[in-house]
């Protein structure tokens, strides 16, 4: 409960209730419980738990059975995401190995050896846009791009980012378009260059994601 804690702003006692599989009444007891070992939680109506900003806990350490999820899920990193986020996840499991034993390391490097993943040609992502994108809608900034559609013709465009759709075996930022004033799809392989301007969103509300994925072509 602690760890589902630090993952948010703000958690709710039905979402920890829904993970934990537990009863309201059971978050509500375990929540004294926790503040009664010195860790100062606080609940805001209507929002949820959390903890006092400025309170440090300890680094979270992994076992060796939640280390080989993350060994196998870097597989599919390098074969869905591009070399943006390869190189940070690569970075991230760096990280978790050193928190490990040694004992743990070893049986880690040999899982390693025994994970292979064969990747189809049309799923390589040789381009360097996701992290890049991803700090863009996260940080509500709006971004330039170069691009190039189906018809090979080239456009520099101004969009607003509101996510990212893996679909029809590719990656598809959706933005708003400043030139077009529309939401617009556009599929990353076909990204010549991008920038992130730092200018925030003119745009005052966007639709949610789920929302535009209705209206996609192909069942995802």
């Amino acid at each position: 409960m602690i760890t589902l804690l630090q993952t948010k702003k703000f958690v709710p006692a039905e979402k920890i209730a829904d993970k934990f599989k537990i009863s309201k009444r059971t978050v509500y007891r375990d929540m004294k419980a926790i503040c009664e070992q010195g860790i100062p939680v606080g609940v805001e109506p209507n929002k949820g738990y959390f903890i006092v900003d400025g309170y440090f806990l300890p680094p979270v350490l992994f076992s060796n059975d939640e280390a080989n999820a993350l060994l196998l899920t870097e597989s599919l990193v390098k074969g869905f995401a591009d070399k943006s986020i390869s190189k940070h996840y690569s970075n991230a499991l760096d990280k978790i190995k050193a928190g490990l034993k040694q004992v743990d390391k070893d049986k880690l490097e040999n899982m390693q050896d025994a994970i292979g993943f064969q990747l189809p040609a049309r799923l390589d992502n040789d381009f360097e846009y996701l992290s890049v994108l991803q700090l863009a809608i996260s940080n509500k900034k709006i971004i330039s791009i170069e691009y190039k559609n189906h018809k090979e013709e080239r456009s520099n465009r101004e969009l607003e980012p509101i996510g990212l759709i893996f679909y029809a075996f590719s990656w598809h930022l959706i933005a708003w378009c400043h030139h077009r004033k529309a939401y617009r799809d556009f599929k990353v392989t076909r990204i010549i260059q991008v920038k992130n301007t730092d200018l925030p969103f003119k745009k005052n509300k966007h639709i949610a994601l789920a929302e535009y994925m209705k209206e996609l072509p192909v069942n995802y």
